[in-house]
């Protein structure tokens, strides 16, 4: 096989795989020394490893691939409804609306907060859905922020939001104005 260099010179052998399983079993089995994918995956698959903690996802990003929902091509409404649902909950987190306070946040004196809420705006009638759905997932799922600890802050494998902070706090998530 013929050997690769980095940026640095330092020499190195691809090793490809069809399935991402039989990369974590190559790889818990010592076949290589590293793999990569985005950290998401590697936070994954390392729970699926033989002794989990022996092995460090590496805090480098090498790539800013954009990674969210996705659903089949054609069915508009409910393209909708899944990307104003994410929106909702990176909305709640920048406006502070978080799971256990999200009933008290219906009676904000801000227009936005009203909106994402469901006091005022309409957006739920105009995706199909009444009013109060952005409410409840605030309520059942948390801001996006509750949802990234609970589900890999905590966890311990990925604690550091990198990217998918806020953009006021020099991540890249923002949401188009619901209107």
């Amino acid at each position: 096989m013929r050997d690769f260099f980095d940026s640095r010179g330092i020499s190195y052998e691809p090793v490809a795989f069809e399935k991402a399983d039989e990369v974590v079993a190559a790889y818990d089995a010592g076949r290589c020394d590293t793999y990569t994918t985005d950290k998401s995956a590697l936070a994954a698959q390392r729970t699926k490893m033989s002794n989990p903690d022996d092995h460090v996802t590496l805090p480098e990003t090498i790539s800013k691939e954009p990674l969210g929902p996705v659903v089949r091509q054609g069915d508009h409404v409910w393209e909708d409804i899944v990307r104003w649902s994410l929106n909702t909950m990176i909305e709640a987190e920048e406006y502070g609306i978080t799971s256990s306070n999200a009933d008290m946040m219906k009676t904000s004196e801000n227009p936005a907060i009203k909106r994402l809420v469901g006091v005022e705006g309409g957006l739920g009638e105009k995706i199909g859905l009444d009013n109060e759905w952005s409410l409840r997932i605030i309520k059942q799922v948390g801001n996006y922020g509750e949802s990234y600890q609970r589900n890999l802050g905590d966890t311990g494998i990925l604690p550091d939001r990198g990217p998918n902070q806020l953009w006021t706090k020099g991540g890249i998530l923002y949401v188009p104005p619901a209107r």
